[in-house]
């Protein structure tokens, strides 16, 4: 249920990697169709289950914010080690993490879903005191509208968990202008989960000269497993395709 998944790929589009990264209190399960249609068409696919996830809440509320990060980067450095080129694909926090590797690595382009360096509920600013004397907060997955779908997330919220969520969203804010690749950002129209802030911090901090926007007219914050999921699996092979040049 919460396995990472890891494709060699095949044929011309082999030597093209991507690493899909779900996303905070998520599983790989949120991720998993977008990973296997990737897998399916040819291109490598490495997708990490994320450290303190798939586990249990208590154990995320103690992995810091760095060791997220470095899980992500792992998946990059192991796709760079056989494929020419390595976009990345991200999913609310997985979108901060595609960030920051963008930042730090020379990732060939991005696909963001929900991308999230803000969050909605005004009590996460407040994380860093409430982790003294609040443990958890109801959960925040499962943002989706069409029925019958479960990204197997964490019935709870380690308020502490949150804290360090906003560590790296502030580090990854910070050096937003370092991202220079190629950026599709997919963004639905109701999100119960992350704020327009977090685009509009995006569009203002990247120095990407090809940015695209896609608006999800029919998903909530998931939409990987939501209605617009098939927009986002064509389009984004469609993207990296084209900026590989294959």
């Amino acid at each position: 249920m919460h396995e990472p998944f890891i494709s060699t790929g095949h044929g011309e589009l082999a030597k093209i990697g991507v690493v899909v990264s779900h996303g905070f209190t998520g599983s790989p399960e949120s991720m998993r169709p977008w990973a296997e249609n990737l897998a399916k068409q040819g291109f490598s696919v490495n997708m990490p289950l994320l450290p303190g996830h798939g586990t249990s809440w208590e154990q995320l509320s103690r992995t810091p914010w760095q060791q997220w990060y470095a899980g992500a980067e792992a998946a990059y450095f192991e796709l760079s080690s056989r494929c020419e080129q390595v976009f990345v694909a991200g999913l609310s926090m997985g979108g901060a993490l595609a960030l920051r590797l963008a930042e730090h690595h020379p990732v060939a382009g991005l696909a963001l879903v929900n991308p999230a360096l803000t969050a909605a509920d005004p009590r996460a600013k407040l994380a860093g005191i409430m982790r003294y004397f609040v443990k958890s907060v109801p959960a925040i997955g499962n943002d989706i509208i069409k029925p019958g779908m479960d990204e197997h997330a964490y019935s709870r919220t380690p308020v502490a968990a949150v804290h360090q969520l906003n560590q790296l969203f502030k580090d990854t804010t910070k050096h937003l202008d370092r991202v220079k690749a190629p950026t599709i950002l997919f963004r639905s129209t109701v999100d119960h989960v992350v704020p327009d802030s977090s685009v509009t911090a995006i569009q203002n901090g990247v120095s990407s000269k090809d940015l695209r926007l896609v608006q999800l007219s029919h998903s909530y914050h998931v939409a990987t497993l939501d209605h617009d999921a098939p927009t986002i699996f064509a389009e984004s092979a469609a993207f990296f395709r084209e900026i590989a040049g294959v």
